[in-house]
């Protein structure tokens, strides 16, 4: 008959698992911030696709929980309408945001807000 086995004493065990946690700490490494991309996050019907463009963190699901919206896009008027806080989008860059490739085009591409001195 193999010998009965006695669970080792709680404070024993909680020695052991503190240890382990400590170990663990060693090697994660703290300074790892989450990488943000600004992309397109998809809403609208089924072939009705209208977007809003999103800073996220990079690892999220494409329609997870945003940091913040920044802007919509949406393709289906002629020509396609976009919608974009620029400033907030260039906030975002500066704190190390990447922008995909479809967001740098329309970024491009989207005409610039009109100077708010100006007189016509």
């Amino acid at each position: 008959m193999w010998p009965l086995r006695r669970p080792l004493p709680s404070r024993l065990t909680f020695g052991i698992i503190r240890v382990c946690l400590d170990l663990t700490g060693l090697f994660r490494n703290k300074d790892i911030r989450p990488v943000l991309m600004i992309r397109l996050a998809r809403r609208g019907a089924r072939k009705q696709p209208h977007y809003r463009i999103v800073v996220i963190e990079k690892a999220s699901a494409r329609n997870g929980r945003p940091v913040e919206v920044v802007g919509t896009y949406n393709p289906r008027t002629n020509p396609a309408s976009v919608e974009l806080k620029r400033d907030r989008v260039e906030y975002w860059v500066s704190k190390g945001a990447q922008m995909s490739e479809r967001v740098n085009k329309l970024f491009s591409k989207a005409p610039a807000p009109a100077a708010a001195g100006s007189a016509a």
